[in-house]
């Protein structure tokens, strides 16, 4: 039975080394570094399955988790020492293990997947004596397999990683990641065809896709991705932080740490901190978007606003078990995007009928900050003026000076060079003008919540910020629409759901006029 949060830890109060970067286990026990224990999910995985397939977002710990089964099968006992597994393991029994890894690489260029394959049974070959005449990838892997049995009188433990970056580096290109997508699809089929020769197979990836796609000869594949028993393979729990990182917690807000790094799920019991993120937090001790930094989300900003989504929708989106794993080259469902790449998570599950919907949100403030500056950046504000927008918004609401605040809302609208307008569509629909807005605020780190549901309706956006409760209502019209944003934040009572925090609310509707792509109307009221 897994222990609760899958891991056993006897560590005492002494600092360790942070591991950062390391991505091998024997550095990780060897240099004395501080180590999550996964070990304590094996034997699950062994007594209910062998060909299993995982899926998690950038740097979440896939490569050091397929390190640990590849030190595990090999029998490298003194790295075990102490950990869950060891006293449950039969240390006289050695694996081969042939590990693929797709991590780097130039996929974009034709061939490239091909040579790359090659190159690294070259490497398996020469390691363990191997011959084989085979000039084709699939077949030389078959005979690889089929060899390494026959050597080691035992099966082979098939470890795979970053299984689908040939296919995701060249999605720009969509004739070389159909070329790349087929050639996957021919090797990942060997694992079925030789499962004979196979104790045990695990792949693993940023993006699920469909099994029709790249998966058709590979049926039995187990998923564990959405799997609640397996959520937290990868990743830290707050239980973690707190038993093996405890040295390195006194003099920091708990509470902040959480709140930045906490919140990616995956229907699990326990939501994760991303490792990337949490290491270099306790080695900086400074609270800064580390994992966001480290991939440019300029792709995903292009093809947000290609599809008209804003902001405003990122906050509220619905999917489906299929929805989240529909994944192709030629169809890439945005809530499959967003949240198979970590930019959004389960915040809610609910089932209706047969069917299970979840509601995706931001796992955390690093992502919401991070991603919504780069949406605003996108969105068409002059970036050489952003930072004195930035100040004056923050300094005009601390104040809470509406007047100032309307004439910053106005230049910084005038700020969009007219040619942004023209040539984005997106700039044609209502939902631009707040999605700008709540951007803009949920850029600078204010609590800021869109579409807020209460017994009256939805609320464009509420901003919490200052012991004060801000509540935004948007319109677009062709004219000053003589108050009519402000009557309905009047009539619907938005205001009612705030009244127990005891704070100051304000009503502020905004109207932008259509034609003059600007503020028409700034109306405050105290609420």
């Amino acid at each position: 039975m897994l222990p609760q949060h899958g891991c056993k830890h006897i560590y005492d109060m002494d600092k360790r080394r942070l591991p950062i970067g390391l991505q091998t286990l024997r550095k990780i026990r060897e240099e004395d570094c501080y180590y999550v224990d996964k070990t304590g999910y094996i034997q699950r995985l062994l007594d209910e399955g062998t060909h299993y397939f995982l899926s998690r977002p950038r740097r979440f710990g896939k490569s050091l988790f397929l390190d640990m089964l590849k030190e595990l099968f090999e029998g490298n006992e003194p790295l075990f020492a102490g950990l869950n597994i060891h006293d449950r393991w039969d240390w006289s029994g050695h694996h081969p293990v042939l590990r693929l890894d797709f991590g780097s690489g130039h996929f974009k260029e034709p061939g490239y997947v091909k040579t790359n394959l090659m190159a690294q049974l070259d490497a398996v070959e020469r390691r363990t004596g191997v011959e084989s005449a085979y000039a084709t990838g699939p077949e030389r892997f078959a005979h690889l397999l089929e060899a390494l049995h026959d050597q080691t009188g035992q099966p082979v433990v098939v470890l795979i990683d970053e299984y689908d970056k040939p296919i995701l580096d060249a999605l720009d290109t969509p004739d070389i990641a159909r070329t790349n997508r087929d050639f996957l699809r021919g090797l990942y089929a060997v694992i079925k065809s030789s499962d004979a020769h196979i104790r045990f197979s695990f792949i693993t990836g940023v993006s699920k896709f469909s099994k029709v796609s790249l998966f058709s000869g590979l049926n039995n594949l187990k998923d564990i991705t959405l799997d609640p028993r397996y959520s937290a393979l990868c990743g830290y729990t707050d239980a973690d932080l707190d038993e093996v990182f405890a040295p390195e917690l006194p003099g920091l807000d708990r509470d902040q740490i959480r709140h930045w790094y906490n919140g990616y799920s995956w229907r699990g019991p326990d939501k994760v901190y991303n490792p990337f993120d949490i290491l270099l937090f306790f080695d900086s001790r400074e609270f800064r978007a580390y994992w966001f930094e480290t991939g440019s989300p300029s792709s995903l900003i292009e093809t947000l606003l290609e599809r008209r989504l804003g902001s405003l929708a990122l906050e509220d989106m619905i999917g489906t078990d299929n929805l989240l794993s529909k994944f192709d080259v030629e169809d890439i469902a945005t809530e499959a995007l967003l949240f198979q790449t970590g930019y959004l998570t389960i915040a809610e599950e609910r089932t209706l009928g047969g069917k299970t919907l979840y509601r995706l949100g931001y796992p955390n403030q690093e992502v919401k900050q991070s991603l919504n500056e780069h949406l605003l950046r996108a969105m068409g504000p002059d970036p050489s003026q952003q930072g004195r927008h930035d100040i004056q918004l923050y300094e005009l609401l601390s104040a809470n000076d509406f007047t100032g605040l309307a004439t910053l809302f106005r230049a910084f609208f005038a700020s969009i060079p007219y040619e942004w307008h023209i040539n984005n569509d997106i700039a044609q629909y209502e939902g631009y003008y707040a999605s700008v807005f709540y951007s803009w605020f949920a850029a600078l780190g204010l609590d800021t919540r869109v579409e807020d549901s209460s017994s009256h309706g939805r609320l464009d956006m509420a901003v919490l910020f200052n012991e004060c409760v801000y509540l935004f209502e948007f319109k677009v019209v062709e004219l000053a629409s003589a108050g009519a944003a402000m009557a309905q934040l009047q009539a619907r009572g938005y205001a009612d759901k705030y009244r127990a925090l005891g704070q100051s609310m304000y009503l502020i509707a905004v109207e932008f006029s259509r034609d003059e792509r600007n503020l028409a109307a700034f109306d405050v009221e105290r609420a």
